[in-house]
């Protein structure tokens, strides 16, 4: 069976939807023919744990560890709190305190590409002998932390591999990219590297074709586009709530805040006295201030529930329960390309998605392509309104669902088929 050596930083019991993806890769390539070989952090520092997901690591792959140094240890000793957020690429609030911006800006202007950059060195000299042992000839890193794209770029200096650099979210185009204060001299060292990568490594992974568009500019090296996804193996058996419940799952920051939303919910709730009954709005994960203070100034405060961060196994229940699942994303072009994990488990659950974005969003066309739900930008009140109308009176009838279709090439299994072919 060949051998694939794998290099992430996120692995159980990380939580959150960076450790999923090669979390589920690692559970199928071997009914592909392909053993996988992981390398990992000794003792990283997670700002999100979930220790349900360790059960799903599959019995006997091979993990090797080696010591990770971070700054984010000793920066927590400052403000735990606002560490974690930070290092999950979270800020919480349009007007970051004074520490943020100061841990904004050693971040982004001393470690460089990311704050795991000094694992870069020490990982190359300790997987060239691991190359050797196992006889890998394909090496595949996966970002972000982008960072770990320099072990791989290191590796094909030294040893005749393949090299595979897998980005899960784009680089110097994303959010919060933008919030890390970067000094001119910092944004072309960024720059530099991300053209650096692009173009030595052997093949690209994207998970958007948005992404992939992007890249081309830059590099002239193949890229595939290999989504994100479903696992097909939930037990289901979830009861739907009996209240209207609308819930997000996962992170809402500031500048993700469908204002318009609130707006619509809460005249729907003085028109209407049995709306106004019937409606809880659900945010599981970290949820920004002003998106609180948003919410309580439409006087939809009484019916929010906050679940705060949920394990996986619980996640997957909310959504199969709630009547609807809202999916947002920040209204720029260059958030277009973003697909978030959490969709695709949404089209798991089967209930209708109502996704607001930026005009040409790649995660809106595939709502409406699997008619899973329906898409809307932030200025289309009125047509959320009549549509948030027609579902709360589909689930008065108790017919609330959608058409559902051509979901299966998500599941965990398909995709792990067409990663398989490439290595």
């Amino acid at each position: 069976m060949k051998k694939v050596l794998i290099v992430t930083y996120y692995w159980p019991p990380a939580g959150g939807p960076g450790v999923q993806r090669w979390l589920n890769f690692v559970k199928y390539l071997p009914e592909n023919g392909i053993e996988p070989v992981l390398y990992i952090p000794k003792d990283p520092h997670y700002p999100i744990k979930d220790a349900t997901l360790s059960k799903e690591v599959p019995e006997g792959v091979t993990i090797y560890r080696n010591t990770i140094w971070e700054p984010y240890k000793l920066a927590s000793l400052l403000s735990g709190q606002k560490t974690n957020r930070i290092s999950s690429g979270i800020i919480t609030s349009k007007e970051p305190s004074l520490l943020e911006r100061i841990f904004l800006w050693v971040r982004g202007n001393f470690f460089i590409p990311d704050a795991r950059v000094h694992w870069v060195k020490p990982s190359i000299r300790f997987l060239s002998g691991i190359i050797e042992k196992e006889q890998i000839q394909t090496v595949i890193t996966s970002g972000p932390p982008h960072s770990l794209h320099l072990i791989g770029m290191g590796l094909q200096k030294l040893k005749t591999v393949k090299w595979i650099a897998d980005f899960r979210d784009p680089w110097t185009s994303i959010g919060y990219h933008k919030e890390l204060r970067l000094t001119k001299r910092s944004q072309k060292k960024h720059i530099a590297l991300e053209k650096e990568v692009l173009n030595k490594a052997d093949e690209i992974i994207v998970t958007s074709e948005t992404t992939k568009q992007e890249f081309e500019a830059i590099t002239a090296r193949p890229i595939l586009v290999i989504t994100n996804g479903f696992n097909t193996d939930y037990d289901g058996g979830t009861a739907l709530d009996t209240n209207f419940t609308i819930s997000h799952i996962g992170s809402l920051l500031s500048e993700r805040n469908p204002k318009v939303l609130w707006r619509v919910l809460s005249e729907l709730a003085k028109e209407h006295p049995s709306f106004r009954r019937s409606l809880q709005i659900q945010l599981a994960g970290v949820v920004s201030e002003d998106v609180i203070k948003e919410i309580e100034e439409h006087n939809l405060g009484g019916v929010v529930k906050m679940l705060s961060y949920l394990p996986h196994e619980e996640a997957i229940k909310i959504q199969q329960g709630s009547q609807v699942l809202l999916l947002a994303e920040i209204n720029s072009e260059g958030t277009k390309g973003i697909i978030p994990g959490k969709l695709f488990e949404y089209l798991a659950a089967r209930r209708p998605i109502l996704a607001i974005g930026p005009p040409g969003w790649e995660a809106g066309e595939m709502v409406r392509n699997t008619r899973t739900g329906r898409v809307f930008t932030y200025e289309n009140d009125k047509k959320l309104k009549e549509t948030i109308w027609e579902w709360f009176t589909a689930y008065q009838k108790k017919s609330l669902s959608m058409p559902v279709t051509g979901i299966e090439k998500f599941s965990r299994r398909e995709l792990t088929k067409k990663l398989a072919a490439q290595l």
